[in-house]
């Protein structure tokens, strides 16, 4: 039996919206998994197709980049905290345990273990500006790495994540460029990356690929109204880049190959 039979590979899967599970052996780590839409409706609209199940079962744990409901689902949140752990940025932690939710909160820059896998939050940026409300997740296993982005908009900070923390296998990246008109911002500029940036940032970021996620779900204008050709956008930008772009359908394996 060789070494790579013995070693178990980090596997990722794709979930609805922003969501992607990461397995390593018998420990799996949820992001951002969203199974309740409802409350989402009055301002998302209804999402154009049924999200697939997320699977909770012993062993499983949950991080989240930031309170907004299409990426904290208390719901689900409450029913993965019965057998696993629920990671946030430590300024949010108050308000999941107020919200009934336990929580493990970190600093930004400091790790966890999770079984075989290393978590660690990092810099984001929230449409409202503030540094409380999003971080972007690194995890690592199995001498692989992956980021998950949240609903990010462009910022300044890629360049050091990189340093500290590349280079990275896939960079899981938002790419609707929403255009958002509630909470009092009326802005028209998207508060999460466009296409274009989606790619900048895996660039900036040292991805190998990068992997679309948190757009052609929900578009309801004018509350809600994300960038047009997307996915073309996206093959062009990644073709000038020179970096490999992952349209991953929802439920399904994100396959990972060699890193640059």
């Amino acid at each position: 039996m060789s070494v790579e039979d013995v070693i178990e590979s980090l596997q990722l899967r794709r979930l609805g919206w922003a969501g992607v599970e990461v397995r390593l052996g018998e420990t799996t780590v949820l992001i951002d998994a969203l199974q309740n839409v409802e409350p989402l409706e009055p301002v998302l609209g209804k999402p154009k197709r049924p999200l697939p199940s997320v699977d909770v079962r012993p062993g499983t744990h949950a991080l989240i980049t930031h309170l907004h409901p299409d990426h904290y689902d208390r719901e689900l949140l409450l029913r993965l905290a019965r057998s696993g752990t629920v990671g946030c940025h430590t300024p949010i932690a108050d308000d999941l345990v107020s919200d009934g939710v336990p929580a493990i909160a970190q600093e930004l820059g400091r790790p966890r273990q999770i079984g075989g896998l290393t978590v660690t939050p990092v810099a984001s940026l929230d449409w409202r500006g503030t540094d409380a409300d999003q971080v972007a997740w690194v995890v690592e296993g199995s001498g692989r790495r992956i980021i998950h982005c949240g609903d990010t908009m462009w910022h300044g900070n890629w360049w050091q994540i990189a340093r500290d923390h590349g280079p990275f296998d896939i960079a899981f990246v938002p790419v609707n460029g929403v255009i958002a008109k509630f909470e009092g911002y009326e802005a028209n500029v998207p508060v999460t990356l466009t296409p274009e940036q989606a790619v900048e940032a895996g660039a900036m970021l040292q991805a190998t690929a990068i992997c679309a996620i948190h757009y052609e779900l929900f578009n309801n204008p004018p509350f809600y109204v994300e960038q047009h050709d997307i996915t073309d956008r996206l093959r062009r930008a990644a073709q000038g880049r020179g970096i490999e772009l992952l349209l991953t359908t929802d439920g399904q394996a994100v396959p990972l190959t060699g890193r640059r």
